[in-house]
């Protein structure tokens, strides 16, 4: 369990309350939970999956690649297309699902990683190609992440209908968010 907060009387009182009805040991300050990696300093704190990303890049042999600028290729047009040449559906789906753990702390990858999920249960070569460049734009920073700022505010921002029909499967809209927004830290 993780108790945080910026009230440290406040955290110790809910440890002893807690310790109270359950057996609890104390692990000292947050550094790594579940492959996100924890830096606090003064500014704030920091939440990146570095270690994932290089892990993910020695799976796949990609260590050593060339890195790309983008997670996508802009104006791309990945859809399903007849006599596709498939691939191995099971490292696909394996790919997608672990990018898709890394777009938690990752939002520069959150589209190109939603746009090549729409392909899971047939996925082609052209898809994995996709795949690909976003391992070889995750080379290009391994350690990026998210910093929640100690003394900023929170900004919410919504966007909808922002790319009208992009999506060149079904002709929607791939920015709507109904009622989502962006959120600026």
């Amino acid at each position: 369990m993780i108790i945080t907060g910026d009230n440290s009387e406040e955290v110790e009182r809910l440890k002893d309350l807690l310790a109270s009805e359950f057996e609890m040991k104390d692990l000292g300050s947050l550094k790594y939970f579940l492959g996100i990696e924890v830096a606090r300093g003064s500014s704030g704190i920091f939440l990146c999956q570095r270690k994932y990303v290089l892990d993910l890049l020695t799976e796949t042999g990609m260590l050593g690649c060339r890195p790309a600028d983008t997670p996508i290729e802009q104006n791309h047009k990945l859809a399903e297309y007849p006599n596709q040449t498939l691939t191995e559906k099971a490292r696909y789906q394996r790919l997608v699902g672990r990018l898709i753990y890394l777009s938690h702390t990752r939002p520069d990858i959150a589209y190109a990683v939603s746009v090549v999920s729409q392909f899971m249960h047939n996925p082609s070569e052209t898809h994995m190609e996709a795949v690909i460049r976003i391992l070889r734009y995750l080379k290009s920073a391994p350690g990026k992440g998210l910093m929640f700022s100690k003394h900023s505010h929170l900004d919410i921002s919504g966007y909808t209908d922002a790319d009208w029909a992009g999506c060149v499967t079904d002709r929607k809209s791939t920015s709507e968010t109904k009622g989502c927004g962006q959120v600026k830290c």
